[in-house]
């Protein structure tokens, strides 16, 4: 979050006056469809030529320009951003210099799985891996993850599978003790997008087959992603523990790339290897 210490703030408006100077200085106007309009002392668009564009007074954009305490809004600085023809990062960076936290970065559902995100998931073979988005809906599940934690075909949410996948409910052990920060740790992510009806929609079409998962909602408990081992009892490889690591797809920041690892010394990764290999024979 932007700090709001004095020294910050007015090194954040120092900042924010050179970015939008220099970003004003990179177009012209006929960048903007706007008409030249004569010879120019200084190279770029003029600020009242910004202003215009962004749908603000140009006295209240000169103030912004010039790094003076003024209140502003996310929606006059996605204007400003689209007049300025700034890039998602570029977006970013004017939020945080204005004070304020971010935009998201993609919308759900306007992005696809990248070919050299998919390889590195299989890459990751023969260990498990999979690719969620902000609601643990899976976008990429590799052949182990399928074999070794029994995800089908129809499993398309990691949520709604811990609760109604019967396989893999049979194979998690302790999955009764877990349920509670499994569910904690959703409604958690869910706080971050307040007003998503996706996150809605996931609690209704679950909420309507698991009466387990409808109780523990109901709780209104709220945690973290403590879990970083997995223990699973396979029926036909016995049991594994897995080590768990989670990370942040740079360019999608509401996706999360599990890895799981075999936990040294638990006889995990030679019961992987046979039960690969065994699902690979005919």
């Amino acid at each position: 979050m932007p700090s709001t210490t004095p020294v910050a703030a007015g090194d954040r408006r120092h900042q924010l006056r050179d970015y939008l100077r220099t970003r004003r200085a990179r177009l012209t106007p006929e960048d903007v469809g706007m008409a030249p309009g004569g010879r120019r002392r200084t190279p770029g668009l003029r600020r009242e030529e910004v202003a215009v564009l962004a749908g603000v007074g140009v006295s209240w954009y000169t103030w912004l320009e010039q790094g003076r305490d003024i209140n502003v809004s996310a929606e006059v600085l996605d204007s400003i951003s689209r007049a300025l023809r700034l890039n998602g990062p570029e977006r970013s960076h004017l939020y945080i210099l204005s004070g304020l936290n971010p935009p998201r970065g993609h919308e759900p559902g306007t992005a696809t799985v990248t070919p050299e995100l998919r390889n590195l998931i299989d890459g990751w073979m023969p260990r498990p891996a999979m690719l969620r988005d902000r609601y643990w809906n899976l976008l990429a599940v590799n052949d182990a993850a399928r074999t070794v934690f029994g995800y089908g075909d129809t499993d398309h949410n990691c949520l709604i599978s811990f609760f109604t996948n019967a396989m893999y409910r049979a194979m998690y052990v302790h999955w009764a003790a877990v349920a509670p920060e499994v569910v904690a740790a959703f409604r958690a992510d869910a706080a971050e997008y307040l007003g998503d009806p996706g996150f809605d929609r996931v609690v209704e079409d679950l909420g309507a087959v698991s009466p387990e998962f409808t109780e523990l909602w109901a709780r209104h408990d709220v945690g973290e992603h403590v879990r970083v081992l997995k223990a699973i009892r396979h029926p036909e490889a016995g049991g594994m523990v897995f080590d768990k690591s989670t990370v942040t797809v740079a360019d999608h920041p509401d996706w999360r790339l599990d890895l799981y690892s075999p936990k040294p010394g638990t006889g995990t990764e030679e019961r992987m290897a046979w039960l690969m290999g065994a699902s690979a024979r005919p």
